[in-house]
């Protein structure tokens, strides 16, 4: 008994003072341990400062019911359940009854409040024995954020949101996805924590321990105004036509900026919401929106030329037993390449292409590898497949004995909304191909941290000759009688673009569905912005035609943005007598007039009649004409928004 007291003494001893280092260092990691504060997310803003995305602070607000001395609670519990009474509505003796109960069930995590706002949580911690904090008080206080678009719903995929999926794994989408990591996210902070059982812990002090740094701003390109309007023109043409669903991107010209994105998907009630980013992540087949880049790798390897006379055969061209048809039954006769593109004649086309390439399908395929159309954009937002274009020299590579008519009206080829946009941007562009941007900067506070440029992917896709012949035949396309846009046209603004209908489903004609599009630009000689609508599975029995479909979409945004931001059109002229004279100077006068702030083209147009017109626009500006006679140049380009007191050089001969 002797050695067996002297044995446990020793152990005690070795555990008080050779080993209680190691135990008070166990039990403490045991019963207290750090929590992560999670870090605002940066918020994310238009162009214009409005704010698209930010993080909202919540609170529950709990108490430990036994933390404070008998005396102390005693002498606060009436005057806390007043204020608890006044603050939510319920009987004061109701909140006197609960909070007695915790205390005497030795509730140490009771909850008083869930999920408020900052300014509750700063009324509730001076409410009567809650605003003696942790210590005296009991006070407990866990902040979590939630992310919300002040927008609602509009653009909402793009910007981006926290996704759980089926495994409560949590993605990140949209921009928030692309960037949240690098630039939104910030860095968490800690908060020490004590264990009071139950799996329960609660803050040990009032004070964080390491407090969280908020993530970065991100400043998109999106312009609020047009993303309205292309949200909601998309969603009227969605419900009319029963569509499953669709998207619509306008990006400006110049720049690349991505002034507007909206994917909406309908849901099994028939609700439009922002489903998925079919903008750029869901790749098909273009149909005849392909027929540009097809006639523009023709005419840059100079095998045609507009002017070119093809025959349609009466509507049907047949290889290998598979038949290509025009939609107009008896197709149209002979006919020049430039009308078969205007009236969208798939036999027309396919005629050309096939004259062209029949013997050297690769040249064909190597020109549109050369307009970069095989690449993808590179976009940072992810989700974007690769493009599909068949090869005959690749092994796998989808080439079959009618891959090449196939492709030259857009079947067996594959793109997304989005990198089809950035061909005819280029075209828009004078053949400068600009990567699609959805940023501008990333701040803090006032100071710009990154800066996002313009990024040029290819400098000149095609040569001015080519540029200048295939923006004529998009403008043909709205603007001819015949072409299957001339629905679209209207005599106040100008637009250039390409109908493009596709069938889905061709084996099973009890399913079959179309894809419906509209891709193009305006205004059409100074394009600034270019525009695609792309919808998908519209109602048959209510049509299902590009030009009917889309292209009143893509009408409505550039009508609506031409309100709000006016353009004015080319100034006429006639050559008489080696002279340019004004075709109609009353006409014009009187459009100009009513777009007061945008700087018209007055080349062309007697000096004093300029003169006369630039100094009634609503803005104040300042003449200085050089010369006499006729303007034949102007110091400031058209459609340029005019200054107060700016001054305008006009050069006359």
């Amino acid at each position: 008994m002797f050695v067996f007291a002297l044995a446990v003494v020793f152990k005690l001893c070795s555990i008080q003072f050779i080993q209680g280092e190691q135990y008070r260092a166990l039990a403490e990691k045991h019963t207290t341990k750090d929590f992560p504060i999670p870090a605002n997310r940066g918020n994310v803003y238009s162009a214009d400062g409005s704010l698209l995305a930010t993080s909202i602070p919540k609170y529950d607000i709990r108490i430990d019911a036994i933390q404070a001395k008998d005396a102390v609670f005693e002498k606060y519990i009436g005057a806390l359940a007043d204020s608890l009474h006044v603050y939510k509505g319920k009987p004061k003796s109701y909140y006197v009854n609960v909070i007695r109960k915790a205390r005497e069930n030795e509730n140490r995590y009771f909850l008083l409040a869930r999920n408020i706002s900052y300014s509750d949580y700063i009324r509730m911690r001076n409410f009567p024995l809650l605003n003696l904090g942790a210590i005296k008080g009991g006070l407990i206080v866990e902040q979590t954020t939630r992310r919300e678009h002040p927008m609602g719903e509009i653009a909402a995929r793009s910007i981006g949101y926290e996704r759980i999926d089926e495994n409560n794994y949590a993605t990140r989408v949209g921009i928030d996805g692309a960037f949240g990591e690098k630039y939104l996210k910030g860095v968490n902070g800690k908060r020490l924590k004590q264990r009071i059982g139950n799996g329960q812990w609660k803050p040990i002090a009032d004070f964080d321990q390491i407090e969280p740094k908020d993530g970065y701003d991100i400043y998109t390109t999106i312009d609020v105004n047009i993303q309205d309007i292309a949200h909601h023109s998309l969603l009227a043409q969605l419900e009319k036509y029963k569509a499953d669903h669709g998207c619509v991107v306008v990006m400006e010209v110049k720049t690349g900026e991505i002034r507007a994105i909206s994917n909406l998907g309908r849901n099994k009630n028939g609700h439009y919401y922002e489903r998925l980013n079919y903008a750029v992540g869901e790749s098909h087949e273009p149909g005849s929106t392909f027929k540009l880049m097809a006639l523009t790798a023709a005419l840059e390897d100079k095998v045609i030329d507009t002017s070119d006379v093809v025959d349609t055969e009466k509507g049907i061209l047949t290889f290998y037993g598979n038949k290509v048809k025009d939609s107009k039954t008896g197709g149209y006769g002979k006919i020049s390449v430039s009308e078969a593109f205007e009236v969208s004649s798939n036999t027309g086309v396919v005629k050309a292409i096939d004259n062209a390439y029949r013997n050297k399908p690769s040249k064909f395929i190597d020109r549109l590898y050369a307009m970069n159309l095989n690449d993808s954009l590179d976009l940072p937002i992810i989700g974007e497949p690769s493009p599909i274009i068949p090869d005959p020299r690749i092994k796998n590579g989808r080439w079959s004995g009618i891959a090449l008519q196939w492709m030259a009206y857009g079947y067996g080829v594959s793109f997304t909304p989005l990198q089809t946009l950035a061909f005819y941007n280029a075209i828009a562009n004078d053949g400068e191909m600009v990567k699609p941007r959805f940023l501008r900067e990333v701040k803090e506070y006032d100071r710009v941290i990154v800066p996002f440029e313009k990024e040029v992917i290819n400098p000149k896709i095609c040569s001015r000759e080519t540029v200048k012949k295939v923006q004529q035949l998009l403008k043909n396309v709205v603007e001819k009688s015949h072409g299957t846009g001339h629905k679209l046209y209207s005599e106040n603004f100008s637009m250039a673009g390409k109908t493009g209908t596709c069938q889905k489903d061709y084996v099973d004609k009890d399913k079959l569905n179309y894809i419906s599009s509209f891709a193009g630009f305006f205004p059409a000689d100074n394009p600034k912005y270019s525009c695609i609508v792309v919808i998908h599975e519209p109602d048959k029995s209510v049509g299902y035609y590009g030009a009917d479909v889309s292209g009143p979409v893509f009408k409505r945004i550039a009508q609506k943005i031409y309100t709000d931001t006016p353009i004015i059109d080319e100034v006429e002229t006639l050559n008489f007598n080696n002279s340019l004279v004004n075709k109609d100077f009353e006409n014009y006068f009187e459009n100009a007039r009513k777009y007061k702030e945008l700087m018209p083209s007055v080349v062309g147009m007697p000096a004093m009649d300029a003169i006369a017109l630039l100094e009634n626009l609503q803005v104040n500006v300042k003449v200085k004409l050089n010369g006499s006679g006729i303007i034949r140049k102007q110091s400031v380009d058209k459609h340029q928004k005019l200054q107060a007191n700016q001054t305008i050089v006009l050069d006359a001969s």
